[in-house]
């Protein structure tokens, strides 16, 4: 592991030395291994959590004038 700049740089030149798509391996294994959900993966589950907050807003009701 590189403690400095100029260790980093060489350490990068050897990943790639050894293997020309280290970076881009490691990129897609975290690609993969995401494991987001919830709203990003479904619109109507958003749909349904915006009302249920929208019915017990904290905000004052507004007064006609």
């Amino acid at each position: 592991m590189a403690g400095t700049k100029a260790g980093g740089q060489k350490a990068a030149a050897k990943n790639l030395a050894k293997n020309p798509n280290f970076y881009a391996e490691i990129g897609r294994k975290g690609g993969k291994l995401g494991r987001t959900g919830g709203f990003a993966a479904n619109p109507e589950l958003a749909r349904i959590a915006g009302a249920k907050g929208g019915r017990i807003s904290r905000r004052r009701k507004t007064e006609d004038k």
